[in-house]
């Protein structure tokens, strides 16, 4: 497979991946296709590698845990006539092995030997972890 890199962003709000899958179904209605989308204000330099199978991960409470499939970047215009980018993403979510991540702003890009992996088939239903446990878990490197 040719080369691709992912993007990782905190999930402001979110207290859980419930809650973000709540709030995208929400936001991604005002958009004629329905998808859901990240809007950002600095366009990816790396953008033909993300496009080249990325995918945004989600840091909730301090944790990747989970991310979506990158499936194109909009341009899109502000009532402030600013030029922003639309990350548009696959609306499937899929939950991760949680790694622990430091608050940043905005996007940073994630080598994908750096990602954590898809949770098995079938453990995606499993109740998660209290996101305290989690965190000491992936502090001490079980996780």
């Amino acid at each position: 497979m040719d080369k691709h890199v992912n993007l990782v962003k905190l999930s402001v709000g979110s207290e859980s991946v419930e809650g973000l899958m709540e709030w995208q179904a929400t936001y991604a209605q005002r958009w004629q296709d329905r998808l859901p989308r990240h809007i950002t204000r600095m366009w990816p330099k790396r953008e033909g590698e993300i496009l080249n199978g990325g995918s945004i991960y989600w840091v909730i409470k301090g944790l990747i845990q989970c991310r979506q499939r990158v499936l194109r970047m909009d341009e899109v215009i502000g009532e402030d006539e600013i030029r922003r980018c639309a990350i548009v993403l696959d609306p499937e979510v899929h939950r991760t092995l949680t790694a622990p991540k430091r608050p940043f702003q905005g996007w940073r890009y994630l080598n994908p030997e750096d990602t954590p992996a898809d949770l098995r088939e079938g453990r995606e239903a499993e109740a998660a972890l209290p996101s305290e446990l989690s965190q000491a878990l992936a502090d001490i490197g079980v996780l």
